[in-house]
C-alpha cells in the first residue's frame, strides 16, 4: 500500500505538530525548511533546506509530493499559481490563501459577502489617516501593513498623524481600521475539505498579552449560545465562500453591544486551536491533514467541559527540562508541548494544555505550569 506524501512549506512548530498528527495514519511528510534547526526539521525525516520565495526551489520541492500545504501564509501568491498550473494540488489554494496574505483583499471580500468587520479602508499617507479618523469617532486608529504582519508585528495603534508615519516606511499599502471597543477576543476554528465537508470547533476565548496570544479557554466562558452558533456559522460560511481547504481560524472581536466582528483570518493550524491536541476528539492538526488529503473529517467535539491552553514563552531560564519534575509531579494530567526552539525572552517555545470540570482550577494549573517552565514561578 502506498501512503501519500504531504509537502509542508515552512519548518515551524505548526509543521512539527501537523507532522505528529499524521504519524498514526502512516502519512509521510516532506518539509521545506529555512534551516536544519527549525522546529519541524528536527523531527521530519525528509527535509529540504531552501527559500520558499524562490519558484524553482518550490517546484523542485514539490516533485514527489501528493499535495502541498503550509505552516505560514508567506509564500508568494504567484508562485502558488505556478505550482497549480504545473498540476500540483495546493491546499489551501492561492485564490483562498491570498485572503490570509493580504488584509486589504480580505476586507474587500468579507465586505462583498456581508461579513461584519471593523470600519476600514486603505490609506495613502498620514494625512489620509487623519481623514479616516475624522470620518468616524476620531483617534485612536489601528494601522496595519496589508502583508507580512503576525503576533502584533506590522500593527500600530496611533493617536496622531505624527505617530502614523511609521507604517508607511515599509513601502507597502497600509490598512486603517477603527479601534473596536470590545469585551474580549474570540476565535472560531473550522476545517473544510475539497469536496465541501466541514466541521466547527467550539468558539474559544483568546487572551492576548503584548499582541501575542497568551491563554486560550475552550469553550469561551459565558458566551451566549446563539452568539456562539452565529460565530461558528459565519466561520463556516467564510470557509465556503473563499473555498478554503484545510484549517481556517477566524479571529473575532466580541463587542460591548453584543456583536462579533472579524479581526483576522489564518488558513493553517492556529494558536487558538492548540487546545484541541488534548481537549478535542480530533485535533486541528489531524483534521488539517485529513482535509488536505480529502479524507473524511474527524469529530471536533471537546473531550472535557473546559480545556485551557497557555503559551510557554522564553524567559531568563533556558533549561526548561529541569522544571518537568515539578510540573509533572504537581499535575499528572498536565500536557506539555515543546517546540525544540532555543529559549529567548518573549519567544514562543511551547505550550501547555490542562482540562477538567472546574474552570478556575484548570486555569490555575495551566498558568502555574507555564510560569514555572518559564521561571517566573518558582514554587
Amino acid at each position: 500500500m502506498t501512503f501519500p506524501v504531504v509537502g509542508m512549506v515552512g519548518g515551524g512548530q505548526l509543521a512539527r505538530m501537523t507532522h505528529e498528527a499524521g504519524i498514526p495514519l502512516g502519512i509521510r511528510f516532506k518539509l521545506l525548511s529555512d534551516t536544519p534547526q527549525d522546529s519541524a526539521a528536527q523531527v521530519v525525516s525528509d527535509v529540504v533546506v531552501g527559500d520558499y520565495r524562490d519558484l524553482e526551489t518550490l517546484r523542485a520541492f514539490a516533485r514527489g509530493c501528493d499535495v502541498i500545504t503550509f505552516d505560514h501564509e508567506h509564500v508568494p501568491t504567484e508562485h502558488l499559481r505556478a505550482l497549480e498550473a504545473d498540476g500540483i494540488p495546493v491546499r489551501p489554494g492561492p485564490a483562498a490563501l491570498v485572503h490570509a496574505q493580504d488584509k486589504g483583499v480580505m476586507r474587500a471580500k468579507l465586505d462583498a459577502i456581508g461579513v461584519p468587520c471593523p470600519r476600514h479602508r486603505i490609506v495613502s499617507d498620514p494625512t489620509d489617516v487623519v481623514r479616516f479618523a475624522a470620518e468616524g469617532d476620531g483617534f485612536p486608529v489601528v494601522l496595519k501593513t496589508v502583508r507580512g504582519g503576525y503576533d502584533g508585528k506590522g500593527v500600530w495603534v496611533v493617536e496622531t498623524a505624527e505617530e502614523a508615519a511609521d507604517p508607511f516606511r515599509a513601502g507597502v499599502p497600509v490598512l486603517a481600521e477603527e479601534k473596536v471597543d470590545y469585551v474580549r477576543e474570540l476565535a472560531a476554528n473550522v476545517v473544510r475539505s475539497p469536496h465541501g465537508q466541514a466541521v466547527a470547533y467550539p468558539v474559544v476565548e483568546s487572551q492576548q498579552v503584548g499582541g501575542v496570544c497568551d491563554t486560550v479557554v475552550a469553550p469561551a466562558p459565558g458566551l451566549d449560545p446563539a452568539l456562539a452558533l452565529h460565530a461558528e456559522e459565519m466561520a463556516l460560511r467564510i470557509a465556503k465562500e473563499l473555498d478554503v481547504v484545510g484549517h481556517l481560524a477566524v479571529e473575532l472581536f466580541q463587542t460591548r453591544d453584543g456583536r462579533v466582528l472579524v479581526n483576522e483570518l489564518a488558513m493553517r493550524p492556529h494558536n487558538s486551536g492548540h487546545w484541541t491536541q488534548d481537549g478535542a476528539i480530533t485535533s486541528q492538526f489531524a483534521n488539517h491533514v485529513r482535509a488536505v488529503l480529502d479524507l473524511p473529517l474527524g469529530d471536533p467535539r471537546p473531550r472535557a467541559k473546559w480545556t485551557v491552553m497557555v503559551n510557554v514563552l522564553g524567559g531568563d531560564f533556558p533549561d526548561m527540562y529541569t522544571a518537568y519534575l515539578h510540573c509533572m509531579a504537581r499535575d499528572p494530567q498536565l500536557k506539555i508541548h515543546m517546540y525544540g526552539k532555543d529559549v529567548k525572552p518573549g519567544r514562543k517555545v511551547g505550550h501547555v494544555n490542562t482540562y477538567g470540570d472546574d474552570l478556575d482550577d484548570v486555569l490555575e494549573r495551566a498558568r502555574h505550569a507555564a510560569g514555572y517552565l518559564r521561571g517566573t514561578i518558582t514554587e
